[in-house]
């Protein structure tokens, strides 16, 4: 909870780490780049006192003018140098932003996860986060330059003359009464904006991953009306927000150069009275020029350090998100690998869904949860792969409750397969090598025939070498199913969890799989989850779950014989299976 309370400064401090050297070699450079911007100031003054007391001597004018060139070139350099520092230390920065809202992900309660839009997590992780390289890149070394610049000419100016020092500051306050009125209303006019871009982000992302579903039921114009209104409500933001801005902001850029308004007629003042020298009041009014222009810039940036303060908070948010209570290291090692359920209770937020949930799972052993859709099958199997934490109760692992174990090296015990599986963008032999990373091809391939999707994958245009594509989209579900099987297999884990990971497949293939399963499991525990009721009947120990608690459990045989819930649900799947060989028609 301390996190929440750390300001911006110490965030960005976090997470520049090693690289704070970068962004003070920077600074230095920056202060270089404006020391040789100031020097031809002084020579351009020596230069103008000379042709007021009539010098001839050229060559004088000649190397003055050469090392003004020099200084310009100088001041160039050292830019250029400052802000290659800044922007490298920025990529780095950037990237252990997302390195660490990844990490930190992997670390939360998958329902945190869950509860948030995609959009929302990929707006920010990519675009969000992307969107403040050039104020981190800049910031530094321009806040830098443009504030000791002016600083170091009002300076130059009190020692010609602090009367024209103050002089020339005079447009400086009426500038910023108008820029203050610019500001009015500022953090509800851009927090409007972050709102309405990021609904308009998860609405764009709805439409498009919904795009077959709103073509299938003719709901083309209703979603996309939806879409176009996000659209405008958030570009309207925007002008209503610069369009109450633009008078002050006129305003304010007329008054802030017009520095010569008062310099020249109090300055030829000072000259006629005999106060001030001719030579002292053309430099005055050429330094007076550059006073304000580097101000300006500064104050560009306050709506960049705005949408940092923003973002980061965004950021942060999701860095102080609770995370599931693991340990770096095991606190003790399971003795083997059975699974015990005691008393267990969890809730998605104030509903619970399982109420005191008791299993014992021994090793090397099939079991099986079955029962009606919304039970809380799923939900358990999810607790069992440390995907979420228990609201009560303890889940062990060889009688080691599982918080006492550490994430990573619980996920290395555990395989968990889900109805829905992903594939990444990668191709078909990356996607299993994920289950183990330093498996062999020939490990990859293997593992491809065991769960039955060696096949296909050999028909498929570039065989192993064919690209997944996000999601695994150009790949049937059957298919993501089989990959995801074999990616498990590869993995070779203790503890095997099938969550309905058949539910695609065809008969053919799912004979397939449950023979290649039956060997994978041999000495491993293996927990499925199946509506295909004929799937399970072999299965050691059937758990049969209704409205989050156990109703029944034991053998295929034990709970026919028994002759509640899980006979009812027997006698039905068998009906079905009649139907199906007698076949029905849906004509």
């Amino acid at each position: 909870m301390k996190q929440k309370e750390k300001s911006v400064t110490g965030w960005l401090a976090d997470f520049t780490g090693t690289h704070k050297n970068l962004y003070i070699a920077s600074v230095l450079l920056a202060v270089c780049g404006v020391a040789c911007s100031i020097v031809p100031y002084v020579i351009m003054g020596d230069v103008v006192s000379r042709l007021i007391a009539g010098e001839r001597q050229w060559g004088i004018y000649l190397r003055e003018g050469l090392l003004m060139a020099v200084l310009w070139l100088a001041r160039v350099i050292f830019h250029a140098l400052s802000t290659t520092c800044s922007h490298k230390a920025t990529f780095h920065v950037l990237g252990n932003i997302r390195r660490q809202v990844c990490d930190k992900l992997a670390r939360v309660p998958l329902g945190r996860v869950k509860d948030t839009p995609s959009g929302s997590l990929k707006n920010i992780i990519v675009e969000r986060i992307d969107s403040i390289e050039t104020t981190l890149a800049h910031i530094l070394p321009e806040f830098t330059s443009n504030l000791l610049a002016p600083v170091a000419v009002f300076v130059y100016l009190c020692v010609i003359d602090w009367r024209m020092a103050l002089v020339s500051l005079v447009s400086l306050p009426l500038g910023l009464l108008a820029y203050m009125g610019m500001m009015i209303g500022y953090e509800e006019s851009f927090k409007n904006t972050v709102i309405k871009t990021r609904i308009l982000n998860d609405t764009a992302v709805e439409y498009i991953n919904g795009i077959e579903v709103i073509k299938a039921f003719g709901k083309a114009q209703s979603s996309y009306e939806k879409f176009k209104i996000a659209a405008k409500e958030g570009a309207d933001c925007y002008i209503e927000w610069m369009r109450r801005c633009n008078v002050f902001f006129s305003i304010a850029m007329v008054l802030f150069p017009c520095t010569a308004v008062s310099v020249l007629p109090i300055g030829g003042l000072f000259v006629k009275n005999g106060t001030l020298a001719v030579a002292d009041f053309v430099l005055c009014l050429i330094l007076s020029l550059g006073l304000t222009a580097p101000l300006i810039t500064v104050m560009s940036y306050s709506d960049d350090i705005g949408r940092l303060r923003t973002i980061l908070g965004e950021v942060t948010e999701i860095l102080c998100w609770e995370e599931l209570s693991r340990p770096e290291e095991d606190k003790k090692k399971p003795a083997d690998y059975s699974v015990t359920l005691k008393d267990v209770t969890f809730a998605y937020k104030e509903k619970e869904v399982l109420h005191g949930i008791d299993m014992q799972i021994r090793p090397g052993t099939v079991n099986a949860l079955v029962g009606p859709s919304g039970s809380g099958k799923s939900t358990i199997a999810k607790l069992i792969a440390s995907l979420w934490d228990v609201k009560s109760g303890s889940i062990c692992i060889g009688g080691v409750d599982i918080r006492e174990l550490s994430l990573e090296e619980y996920n290395r015990r555990v395989a968990y397969v889900s109805q829905d599986n992903y594939l990444f963008d990668d191709t078909i032999r990356e996607n299993i090598r994920m289950g183990r990373m330093d498996a062999t091809d020939a490990e990859v391939e293997e593992a491809a025939k065991k769960s039955g999707c060696h096949e296909f994958i050999m028909q498929l245009e570039n065989g192993y070498d064919t690209v997944a594509g996000g999601a695994g989209g150009p790949l049937s579900g059957g298919e993501r199913q089989r990959i995801a099987i074999a990616r498990a297999m590869l993995k070779d884990a203790p503890v095997v969890i099938l969550d309905e990971a058949t539910a695609y497949t065809d008969p053919e293939n799912e004979a397939v799989i449950q023979s290649s399963v039956a060997k994978l499991v041999q000495g491993k525990t293996l927990i499925v989850i199946a509506h295909r009721l004929s799937t399970i009947a072999d299965a050691d120990c059937i758990f049969v779950v209704d409205d989050g608690r156990i109703a029944e459990r034991g053998t295929h045989r034990e709970l026919l014989e028994n002759g509640k819930l899980y006979a009812k649900m027997w006698k039905a799947h068998i009906g079905v299976k009649n139907s199906e060989r007698e076949g029905v028609s849906y004509a």
